[in-house]
């Protein structure tokens, strides 16, 4: 089987419907599937769901699907640097599931695994929980989530082998690993892409099993969200 594509745009050909569900790992810009997400936009599919953690920023990652209107709904954790998302979500032009941080997280991890829902604290009196299950467990009340499934899921690892096997790096191991198992299909851009067997086994954190489509993104740009600095000292 042919995990490895020229480019993003041929391995989503065909493959972006209007009204699907979608996930994009990443953290804040680190680990983001950018390039696949600009295939997606180039795709010109619309009334998208995606889940992420957050949406971007504006004019980068899924920032740049909001400006095109495609994405009719975010599933998201936080989305507090994105100004177009804000003024979208406030025009009622965008709809929002939000979720705390953790439950998001274990929603993905859940679909990938099987698990159709859960039970967890977080949440409880609160508005996430309105509309939803709650149970009592030995005289506390829980709040049921559901796992989420994507019909396509886009990631970002550090390193890949041919295979589908998958490493990420520091923080862009953030929700790229779930989501690799939570898609129906998933494709996923790779910085450094290798022969099977150059990987250690047990630094493999995503078995290639779930990885149905590679694309290589050697000169990955390393994004900074928030650039802190100080003053120099006087000479």
């Amino acid at each position: 089987m042919r995990k490895v594509y020229a480019n993003a745009d041929e391995a989503l050909a065909g493959e972006i419907k209007d009204g699907m569900i979608l996930m994009a790992g990443g953290f804040g810009l680190c680990g983001v599937p950018e390039v696949l997400i600009e295939a997606v936009r180039k795709s010109g599919a619309k009334d998208l769901t995606f889940v992420s953690n957050n949406a971007g920023v504006d004019g980068l990652g899924l920032g740049i699907l909001l400006e095109t209107g495609q994405i009719k709904k975010m599933i998201s954790s936080y989305v507090g640097e994105n100004k177009i998302f804000a003024n979208l979500y406030l025009a009622g032009k965008l709809e929002l599931e939000f979720n705390p941080q953790g439950t998001l997280a274990e929603r993905i991890r859940a679909g990938g695994a099987g698990i159709p829902a859960f039970f967890t604290r977080t949440g409880v009196g609160t508005i996430v929980a309105e509309g939803k299950e709650i149970r009592d467990f030995e005289n506390e009340a829980y709040v049921m989530e559901t796992g989420l499934i994507a019909d396509i899921a886009l990631v970002h690892a550090w390193k890949g082998d041919t295979e589908g096997n998958l490493v990420y790096r520091k923080t862009a191991r953030n929700f790229n690993p779930m989501m690799a198992t939570a898609g129906r299909l998933t494709v996923a851009e790779v910085e450094h892409l290798v022969e099977p067997g150059e990987i250690d086994g047990d630094h493999i954190v995503t078995p290639g099993v779930y990885v149905q489509r590679i694309v290589h993104v050697p000169n990955a740009l390393k994004r900074i969200e928030q650039r802190t600095t100080r003053k120099r000292d006087a000479a």
